[in-house]
Protein backbone atom coordinates (compact mmCIF):
# COMPACT_ATOMS: atom_id res chain seq x y z
CA UNK A 1 0.00 0.00 0.00
CA UNK A 2 1.44 3.38 -1.00
CA UNK A 3 2.03 6.13 1.50
CA UNK A 4 0.33 8.82 -0.58
CA UNK A 5 -3.16 9.48 -1.87
CA UNK A 6 -6.55 8.68 -0.39
CA UNK A 7 -8.00 5.20 -0.10
CA UNK A 8 -11.73 5.48 -0.75
CA UNK A 9 -13.02 2.70 1.50
CA UNK A 10 -16.24 2.70 3.44
CA UNK A 11 -16.72 -0.92 4.52
CA UNK A 12 -15.13 -4.33 4.47
CA UNK A 13 -16.54 -7.72 5.40
CA UNK A 14 -13.78 -8.04 7.98
CA UNK A 15 -15.45 -5.29 10.01
CA UNK A 16 -18.33 -7.66 10.66
CA UNK A 17 -21.81 -6.71 11.79
CA UNK A 18 -22.08 -4.73 14.99
CA UNK A 19 -24.65 -5.76 17.56
CA UNK A 20 -27.58 -3.45 18.06
CA UNK A 21 -26.58 -0.80 20.59
CA UNK A 22 -28.78 1.13 22.97
CA UNK A 23 -26.55 4.14 23.63
CA UNK A 24 -27.24 6.88 21.11
CA UNK A 25 -24.89 9.59 19.97
CA UNK A 26 -25.01 12.79 17.95
CA UNK A 27 -28.41 13.77 16.57
CA UNK A 28 -28.46 16.87 14.36
CA UNK A 29 -31.74 18.69 13.86
CA UNK A 30 -33.98 16.76 11.50
CA UNK A 31 -32.30 13.37 11.98
CA UNK A 32 -34.79 10.68 12.99
CA UNK A 33 -32.44 7.71 13.35
CA UNK A 34 -28.73 6.88 13.53
CA UNK A 35 -28.34 6.53 9.77
CA UNK A 36 -29.93 9.95 9.26
CA UNK A 37 -27.72 11.46 11.96
CA UNK A 38 -24.59 10.08 10.30
CA UNK A 39 -25.61 11.48 6.90
CA UNK A 40 -26.40 14.89 8.39
CA UNK A 41 -23.01 15.08 10.16
CA UNK A 42 -21.19 13.99 7.01
CA UNK A 43 -22.95 16.59 4.85
CA UNK A 44 -22.45 19.31 7.44
CA UNK A 45 -18.68 18.84 7.68
CA UNK A 46 -18.27 18.54 3.93
CA UNK A 47 -20.12 21.85 3.54
CA UNK A 48 -17.93 23.79 6.01
CA UNK A 49 -14.61 22.15 5.07
CA UNK A 50 -13.20 25.22 3.23
CA UNK A 51 -13.60 27.42 6.34
CA UNK A 52 -13.24 24.77 9.03
CA UNK A 53 -9.65 25.50 10.08
CA UNK A 54 -10.14 29.27 10.15
CA UNK A 55 -13.28 28.91 12.23
CA UNK A 56 -11.69 26.60 14.77
CA UNK A 57 -8.60 28.76 15.26
CA UNK A 58 -10.66 31.94 15.63
CA UNK A 59 -13.21 30.39 17.95
CA UNK A 60 -10.63 28.72 20.20
CA UNK A 61 -8.05 31.54 20.05
CA UNK A 62 -5.73 28.83 18.67
CA UNK A 63 -5.67 26.96 22.00
CA UNK A 64 -6.76 23.89 20.04
CA UNK A 65 -3.14 23.64 18.84
CA UNK A 66 -2.05 23.13 22.46
CA UNK A 67 -4.65 20.42 22.96
CA UNK A 68 -3.40 18.46 19.94
CA UNK A 69 0.18 18.72 21.18
CA UNK A 70 -0.77 17.60 24.69
CA UNK A 71 -2.66 14.62 23.31
CA UNK A 72 0.20 13.52 21.06
CA UNK A 73 2.64 13.90 23.95
CA UNK A 74 0.50 11.56 26.07
CA UNK A 75 1.17 8.76 23.57
CA UNK A 76 4.82 9.54 22.82
CA UNK A 77 6.06 6.07 23.85
CA UNK A 78 3.88 4.15 21.40
CA UNK A 79 4.45 6.77 18.69
CA UNK A 80 8.21 6.32 19.09
CA UNK A 81 7.90 2.65 18.07
CA UNK A 82 8.43 2.63 14.27
CA UNK A 83 6.37 -0.57 13.92
CA UNK A 84 3.36 0.65 15.90
CA UNK A 85 0.09 0.67 13.94
CA UNK A 86 -1.65 4.00 14.62
CA UNK A 87 -5.06 5.30 13.54
CA UNK A 88 -6.30 8.89 13.77
CA UNK A 89 -10.04 8.39 13.31
CA UNK A 90 -12.41 11.26 12.47
CA UNK A 91 -9.19 13.03 11.49
CA UNK A 92 -10.91 16.01 9.82
CA UNK A 93 -8.39 18.32 8.19
CA UNK A 94 -5.43 16.54 9.72
CA UNK A 95 -4.20 18.69 12.62
CA UNK A 96 -4.21 15.81 15.10
CA UNK A 97 -2.51 13.62 12.51
CA UNK A 98 0.26 16.18 12.09
CA UNK A 99 0.76 16.35 15.87
CA UNK A 100 1.03 12.55 16.02
CA UNK A 101 3.49 12.48 13.12
CA UNK A 102 5.87 14.72 15.04
CA UNK A 103 6.32 11.88 17.50
CA UNK A 104 7.11 9.28 14.81
CA UNK A 105 10.71 8.40 13.87
CA UNK A 106 11.99 8.49 10.28
CA UNK A 107 11.07 5.37 8.39
CA UNK A 108 8.17 4.59 10.72
CA UNK A 109 5.04 2.82 9.58
CA UNK A 110 2.59 5.39 8.17
CA UNK A 111 -0.27 6.56 10.36
CA UNK A 112 -3.77 5.82 9.08
CA UNK A 113 -5.90 8.99 9.03
CA UNK A 114 -9.60 8.19 8.56
CA UNK A 115 -12.70 10.32 8.10
CA UNK A 116 -15.99 9.84 6.26
CA UNK A 117 -16.33 13.51 5.23
CA UNK A 118 -14.49 13.51 1.90
CA UNK A 119 -13.92 17.26 1.63
CA UNK A 120 -12.39 17.38 5.10
CA UNK A 121 -10.17 14.43 4.28
CA UNK A 122 -8.94 16.00 1.03
CA UNK A 123 -7.62 18.97 2.99
CA UNK A 124 -6.11 16.74 5.62
CA UNK A 125 -4.26 14.69 3.01
CA UNK A 126 -2.52 17.83 1.78
CA UNK A 127 -1.49 18.71 5.32
CA UNK A 128 0.11 15.42 6.33
CA UNK A 129 1.54 14.22 3.01
CA UNK A 130 5.26 13.54 3.42
CA UNK A 131 7.59 15.78 1.44
CA UNK A 132 10.86 13.86 1.86
CA UNK A 133 11.80 10.20 1.60
CA UNK A 134 11.67 8.51 4.99
CA UNK A 135 9.81 11.40 6.61
CA UNK A 136 6.95 10.22 8.86
CA UNK A 137 3.80 10.04 6.76
CA UNK A 138 0.10 9.24 6.89
CA UNK A 139 -2.34 7.49 4.57
CA UNK A 140 -5.75 9.10 4.17
CA UNK A 141 -8.61 6.63 4.43
CA UNK A 142 -12.24 7.51 3.74
CA UNK A 143 -14.08 5.32 6.22
CA UNK A 144 -16.96 5.30 8.69
CA UNK A 145 -15.70 5.17 12.28
CA UNK A 146 -18.50 2.73 13.17
CA UNK A 147 -17.49 0.30 10.39
CA UNK A 148 -13.72 0.44 10.04
CA UNK A 149 -12.28 -1.51 7.07
CA UNK A 150 -9.50 -2.91 9.25
CA UNK A 151 -8.63 -6.32 10.63
CA UNK A 152 -9.57 -7.14 14.20
CA UNK A 153 -6.77 -6.72 16.74
CA UNK A 154 -4.53 -4.91 14.24
CA UNK A 155 -3.81 -1.52 15.86
CA UNK A 156 -1.61 -0.37 18.73
CA UNK A 157 -3.15 3.09 19.12
CA UNK A 158 -6.35 4.90 18.13
CA UNK A 159 -6.69 8.64 18.66
CA UNK A 160 -9.65 10.84 17.78
CA UNK A 161 -9.80 14.60 18.27
CA UNK A 162 -13.17 16.38 18.39
CA UNK A 163 -14.76 13.71 16.23
CA UNK A 164 -16.02 11.05 18.62
CA UNK A 165 -18.75 13.38 19.88
CA UNK A 166 -20.22 13.41 16.35
CA UNK A 167 -20.67 9.63 16.08
CA UNK A 168 -24.26 8.46 15.75
CA UNK A 169 -23.72 5.85 18.48
CA UNK A 170 -21.04 6.26 21.15
CA UNK A 171 -21.17 2.70 22.46
CA UNK A 172 -20.92 1.28 18.95
CA UNK A 173 -17.90 3.49 18.30
CA UNK A 174 -16.11 2.35 21.44
CA UNK A 175 -16.77 -1.31 20.65
CA UNK A 176 -15.62 -0.91 17.06
CA UNK A 177 -12.40 0.72 18.29
CA UNK A 178 -11.94 -2.16 20.75
CA UNK A 179 -12.41 -4.62 17.88
CA UNK A 180 -9.53 -3.25 15.83
CA UNK A 181 -7.20 -2.59 18.78
CA UNK A 182 -4.79 -5.27 19.89
CA UNK A 183 -5.12 -6.47 23.49
CA UNK A 184 -3.23 -3.82 25.42
CA UNK A 185 -3.70 -1.28 22.63
CA UNK A 186 -4.43 2.29 23.68
CA UNK A 187 -7.32 4.64 22.95
CA UNK A 188 -7.32 8.43 23.24
CA UNK A 189 -10.45 10.57 22.79
CA UNK A 190 -9.94 14.33 22.83
CA UNK A 191 -13.20 16.23 22.96
CA UNK A 192 -15.09 19.14 24.42
CA UNK A 193 -16.84 19.09 27.79
CA UNK A 194 -18.90 21.49 29.86
CA UNK A 195 -16.82 22.91 32.76
CA UNK A 196 -18.44 23.73 36.06
CA UNK A 197 -18.28 26.78 38.34
CA UNK A 198 -17.90 30.38 37.21
CA UNK A 199 -15.71 29.36 34.29
CA UNK A 200 -18.46 27.04 33.14
CA UNK A 201 -21.10 29.76 33.34
CA UNK A 202 -19.00 32.23 31.37
CA UNK A 203 -18.07 29.61 28.83
CA UNK A 204 -21.71 28.56 28.41
CA UNK A 205 -22.63 32.11 27.39
CA UNK A 206 -19.80 32.20 24.87
CA UNK A 207 -20.44 28.70 23.58
CA UNK A 208 -24.20 28.99 23.16
CA UNK A 209 -24.52 32.62 22.03
CA UNK A 210 -21.25 34.15 20.85
CA UNK A 211 -19.74 31.14 19.08
CA UNK A 212 -22.73 30.46 16.77
CA UNK A 213 -22.84 34.15 15.80
CA UNK A 214 -19.13 34.25 14.92
CA UNK A 215 -19.42 30.97 13.06
CA UNK A 216 -22.35 32.29 11.07
CA UNK A 217 -20.42 35.42 10.08
CA UNK A 218 -17.38 33.48 8.88
CA UNK A 219 -19.11 30.43 7.47
CA UNK A 220 -22.38 31.96 6.27
CA UNK A 221 -24.37 29.06 7.75
CA UNK A 222 -26.55 28.72 10.84
CA UNK A 223 -26.58 24.97 11.28
CA UNK A 224 -23.01 23.87 11.96
CA UNK A 225 -22.24 26.24 14.82
CA UNK A 226 -25.66 25.88 16.38
CA UNK A 227 -25.05 22.13 16.26
CA UNK A 228 -21.71 22.38 18.09
CA UNK A 229 -22.96 23.57 21.51
CA UNK A 230 -25.94 21.22 21.24
CA UNK A 231 -23.62 18.27 20.58
CA UNK A 232 -21.43 19.14 23.58
CA UNK A 233 -24.50 19.41 25.83
CA UNK A 234 -25.62 15.94 24.68
CA UNK A 235 -22.19 14.35 25.10
CA UNK A 236 -21.83 12.25 28.28
CA UNK A 237 -20.05 14.02 31.15
CA UNK A 238 -16.65 12.57 32.13
CA UNK A 239 -17.89 10.13 34.80
CA UNK A 240 -20.51 8.65 32.47
CA UNK A 241 -18.10 8.51 29.55
CA UNK A 242 -15.55 6.62 31.65
CA UNK A 243 -18.25 4.14 32.73
CA UNK A 244 -19.21 3.64 29.09
CA UNK A 245 -15.58 2.98 28.17
CA UNK A 246 -15.24 0.38 30.92
CA UNK A 247 -18.46 -1.32 29.85
CA UNK A 248 -17.12 -1.44 26.29
CA UNK A 249 -14.02 -3.42 27.20
CA UNK A 250 -11.44 -0.83 28.29
CA UNK A 251 -9.31 -0.78 31.41
CA UNK A 252 -7.22 1.95 33.09
CA UNK A 253 -9.75 4.55 31.94
CA UNK A 254 -8.91 8.18 32.79
CA UNK A 255 -9.95 11.71 31.88
CA UNK A 256 -7.44 14.59 31.81
CA UNK A 257 -9.09 18.03 31.64
CA UNK A 258 -7.53 20.70 29.44
CA UNK A 259 -7.97 24.48 29.87
CA UNK A 260 -10.30 24.48 32.89
CA UNK A 261 -12.22 21.49 31.56
CA UNK A 262 -13.32 23.11 28.30
CA UNK A 263 -11.81 20.07 26.62
CA UNK A 264 -10.27 16.89 27.93
CA UNK A 265 -8.54 13.65 26.96
CA UNK A 266 -10.10 10.28 27.71
CA UNK A 267 -7.68 7.36 27.69
CA UNK A 268 -8.18 3.64 28.02
CA UNK A 269 -6.50 0.33 27.29
CA UNK A 270 -8.18 -2.45 25.35
CA UNK A 271 -8.65 -5.39 27.71
CA UNK A 272 -7.80 -8.98 26.87
CA UNK A 273 -11.45 -9.87 26.31
CA UNK A 274 -11.98 -7.10 23.70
Amino acid sequence: MGHRGILWLAWSEDAGTLNQMTTTGAKPVGAVDEAGAARAVQQMFDSIAPRYDLLNHVLSASVDRLWWWQTARRFRKVLADPDAAVLDVCCGTGHMTRALLKGRPHGARPILAADFAREMLRRGARRFDARKAGEPSAVALEADALHLPLRSASLDLIVTAFGFRNLANYEAGLKEFARVLKPGGQLGILDFSEPGGLVGKAYAVYFRRVLPAIGRLICGKDGPYNYLPASVAKFPPPAEMLDLMRASGYTDCTWQPYTFGIAGLYTGVRGDAG
